[in-house]
């Protein structure tokens, strides 16, 4: 598997001739802050995974795996809405 480019290497808006190529560039080094879960308190009840707009949770047989921390923005939503308080924000300083 291929390293995938830094968020810094995608060209200026113009030259972006392909669609939908968002994760082919590792967009989660923006972030400052970094999703953590506890997994003695998540439920797999995936409301994290609806509502994150990174598509950055991954599932697999419909429970959380992990998180796509190469694509993360640390938005926090994640957080905000689990409903068991199982993930919260770690700084990335």
């Amino acid at each position: 598997m291929s390293e995938k480019p830094g968020w810094k290497h995608i060209p200026p808006a113009g030259l972006i001739l392909e669609a939908g190529n968002a994760e082919d560039y590792k967009t989660g080094d923006w972030r400052t802050e970094r999703p953590v879960i506890d997994r003695e308190k998540c439920t797999n009840c995936l409301i994290c995974w609806i509502n994150c707009p990174d598509l950055s949770i991954i599932v697999e047989n419909g429970e959380f795996k992990e998180f796509d921390l190469d694509h993360c923005k640390g938005c926090g939503i994640c957080a905000t809405v689990c409903p068991r308080k199982a993930i919260h924000m770690e700084s990335e300083r």
